[in-house]
């Protein structure tokens, strides 16, 4: 076993005796070490009830004859960094986490490790350690929140609190009434209750075949998670006695059946940035037009919050990403999974309880998947829009830019009532160097939707976009406009065009323009100048690329 290195020998009597010091027996010494690294924190609902699943994984851990040894990485709340400069720290903390958590494996030398985890960017960064690290390994992703409940209404965050600002705006509703809504929407401890990023990825690491079945869609309430938490920790033992490797089971094939399942959800755009990193930590090439491609040929066959109706307990009780892959099982590559059960097991064991929330191929909601990437004049490198969002009125658009070098200075237009009908907003000066560090913006665009102009205003960013936007609105353009990409070159008023079905996404200027425009064009000064984000933005890439660090 790996952690034979620290305590076999005579010369690791040091080691031993502080191995002691824990309170494990001299009979644990010769099992094996298994690391449980959680992201338990108070300020994030999605993270508030670890600690009971973290009890079940040690559990599973001690019933499957290994030893349980707990650590910690710190998380970020994506709805509450939303709007301000806090967000910056969000994408950033995904290189962190796998940082931290290969730092803490290999100093100790465990010998697996099973990650508990639930949002956006912990997520992704803990499945790039696994990649990085390749040794035996399980995810437990914490589970889905309930929906709220006023007055007999489902309530979700996103439609009821971000989206209400602008209805409130508008003279739509009271403050009284969005006080309301801001008590009800969130009744407890779980991911948000739509397929935004967390969910999202939930989901794609489920299909991906790191979670055990049924993971992703489990309520973070039931005893269901921790039936699957606690089996997952006995798993994980086997795993390591029969020295499983991640990157052994996981390779493109089961990526791919992974980004399938994505498509057909309907997830958030934070897949493509996600997946591309993780793939890359696996060895494994995945790029914006994977996606693209693979969305092109799968139906969206369930439509969830918040392009849809249904709500993430819906999605669970129609039987999960299982049924999802029963409903898929031509289309997936029958390859085996880390929980040692092949996709054509899960999928034979699984059903579909609900046809309308997993619907068949001839009654989908759409013929093509989620995502969409669109090229052009103006982002070469590719941009991403969560097309299964988006109004049928709005897959074609052509507008008049209005233009803000700041997510900041673009709500104060918004939430003043400067935008109007035929507007494309663009902000920009938002990307991974930019930013720094691609900040999701999810304000504005709620405020968009909230005050009427879904199907009317188009947005489009260098940043992101919660998995929670609705509309036209497209994000990553690359290259960014802080390294003098075509968006750096806009103006108010140039006409801005967006083609969805034919992926296209320009502005209606001649090449010349663009570069004489561009040829006048300076950096802007770093907006950070010491501390970690200062440094990201040296090293960080192109949000084409999976927004990676680079050496």
């Amino acid at each position: 076993m790996k952690s034979d290195k620290i305590k076999k020998g005579i010369e690791r009597a040091g080691a031993r005796s502080l191995l002691y010091a824990t309170g494990i027996s001299k009979e644990d010494m010769a099992k094996p070490f298994i690391a449980i690294v959680t992201s338990r924190s108070d300020i994030i609902p999605g993270h508030i009830h670890m600690p009971r699943l973290e009890r079940f994984i040690e559990r599973g851990v001690a019933a499957g004859g290994g030893v349980p040894f707990v650590f910690g990485v710190p998380g970020i709340c994506d709805g509450i960094a939303m709007g301000h400069s806090g967000m910056r720290h969000s994408l950033p903390s995904r290189e962190l986490i796998a940082d931290m958590i290969e730092t803490v494996m290999k100093a100790h030398q465990l010998d697996g490790m099973v990650c508990l985890t639930n949002c956006d960017k912990i997520t992704p960064g803990m499945m790039m350690a696994i990649g990085r690290l390749n040794i035996p390994a399980l995810v437990v992703t914490a589970g889905p929140m309930m929906s709220g409940n006023l007055k007999g209404r489902r309530l979700s965050l996103v439609k009821d609190t971000f989206e209400a600002v602008g209805r409130c705006k508008r003279g739509e509703i009271t403050q009284d009434e969005l006080a309301a809504l801001e008590m009800c929407a969130c009744p407890g401890a779980g991911a948000c209750q739509g397929l935004y990023t967390a969910n999202s990825m939930a989901c794609f690491t489920e299909a991906l075949g790191l979670s055990l079945p049924g993971c992703a869609t489990a309520l973070a309430v039931s005893a269901k998670k921790d039936r699957i938490a606690q089996a997952t920790g006995e798993k994980v033992v086997q795993l390591v006695r029969r020295n499983t490797l991640p990157r052994t089971i996981l390779k493109k094939e089961a990526f791919m059946n992974g980004i399938k399942v994505d498509m057909a959800l309907g997830g958030s755009t934070n897949t493509v940035l996600h997946v591309i990193a993780v793939a890359k930590e696996f060895g494994v090439n995945i790029t914006p037009d994977t996606f693209d491609q693979v969305s092109k040929e799968t139906p969206h066959i369930a439509n969830i919050l918040p392009g849809g109706e249904h709500f993430m307990e819906d999605l669970d009780s129609a039987g999960g990403i299982p049924a999802i892959m029963k409903r898929m099982k031509l289309q997936l590559n029958d390859v085996m999974t880390m929980g040692e059960k092949t996709v054509s097991q899960i999928a034979n064991d699984a059903q579909i309880l609900d046809e309308n929330v997993i619907r068949d191929y001839k009654n989908a909601y759409h013929k093509e998947g989620g995502i969409a990437v669109l090229r052009g004049n103006l982002a070469p490198e590719g941009s991403v829009i969560k097309q299964t969002a988006v109004s049928d009125k709005m897959m074609k658009f052509t507008g008049k830019a209005c233009v803000f070098d700041s997510e900041e200075k673009a709500m104060e237009a918004i939430m003043g009532g400067h935008i109007k009908k035929g507007d494309c907003v663009v902000i920009r000066y938002e990307g991974p160097k930019g930013g720094p560090g691609m900040r999701e913006m999810l304000s504005p665009t709620a405020a968009i939707v909230g005050m009427g102009l879904a199907d009317d205003v188009a947005l489009i960013t260098d940043g992101r976009f919660s998995g929670g936007t609705q509309g036209p609105c497209i994000g990553h353009i690359s290259p960014e406009a802080a390294v003098g990409g075509p968006i750096a070159a806009l103006k108010d008023g140039d006409g801005i065009v967006i083609d969805i079905p034919a992926r296209k996404l320009e502005v209606m200027l001649t090449d010349e323009e663009i570069k004489k425009r561009l040829a006048s064009w300076k950096a802007p000064e770093p907006k950070e100048t010491e501390g970690y984000l200062a440094r990201y933005a040296k090293m960080v890439g192109s949000a084409s690329e999976g927004a990676m660090l680079k050496a």
